[in-house]
């Protein structure tokens, strides 16, 4: 019993230290990296608050002349705002520490896996859903006939989060970068909230549009 508790004990101390040694290679003071976790936050707020108010107004709508073009728009958007914010993700990998707990070939490895499995994910979600499905066409009233189940929805209820969440997090053990795991528990914990409102929301869009087609056919 005493020689567990050791060996917890020491492995509790063993796992303090390496948190602090990897808090103390996260240069928080480069402009890269602030402004890739600046973008991190802002992109899922962005595209879910102008997605509600055209859902509400439909002013995209109104501006581009059709549903599938406003739809069009904000997935440039989305698009190009997520290359911003991968740009600076990337200058700041390059420019933050390499810590000596990540910097090995195993490490680096596993990283090579895990950006695999997250880009499968994406392309395949993106694949599977066309661009309307993938960039918030439901609040323009482009709607799916069927929930798509196939893969990769049958190994993940979110596989654009999920595989984007993944490739944050491959990249960083590629490069063994402290700064970057960081910054991809912020995409975790952004993508978590989004999905807390977006997902009810879609729900309910397809509940109406459900209640509408039940409602025509009696």
């Amino acid at each position: 019993m005493v020689d567990i508790t050791k060996e917890f004990t020491q492995l509790a101390y063993e796992a303090k230290e390496a948190y602090v040694s990897l808090l103390s290679d996260i240069d928080a003071t480069d402009k890269n990296f602030q402004i890739a976790l600046f973008c991190i936050v802002f992109n899922p707020t962005f595209w879910n608050i102008v997605a509600r108010l055209e859902y509400n107004t439909h002013f995209i709508t109104k501006l581009t002349g059709s549903a599938k073009r406003g739809c069009y728009l904000l997935a440039f958007t989305i698009f190009s705002l997520g290359i911003v914010r991968d740009y600076f993700f990337h200058q700041a990998l390059g420019l933050q520490p390499t810590s000596a707990i990540l910097d090995n070939d195993i490490v680096k490895k596993v990283g090579m896996a895990v950006m695999g499995v997250g880009q499968v994910l994406v392309v395949t979600s993106m694949y599977q859903l066309g661009v309307t499905g993938t960039y918030l066409g439901d609040y323009f009233g482009i709607l799916m006939d069927h929930i798509v189940t196939s893969f990769p929805f049958n190994v993940s209820n979110n596989p654009m989060y999920h595989g984007s969440t993944l490739s944050f997090l491959g990249t960083s053990l590629y490069y063994g970068k402290a700064a970057g795991l960081f910054a991809t528990m912020l995409v975790n914990l952004m993508y978590n909230i989004a999905q807390q409102f977006e997902e009810p929301f879609t729900a309910k869009i397809y509940a109406k549009r459900d209640a509408e087609k039940a409602s025509k056919s009696q």
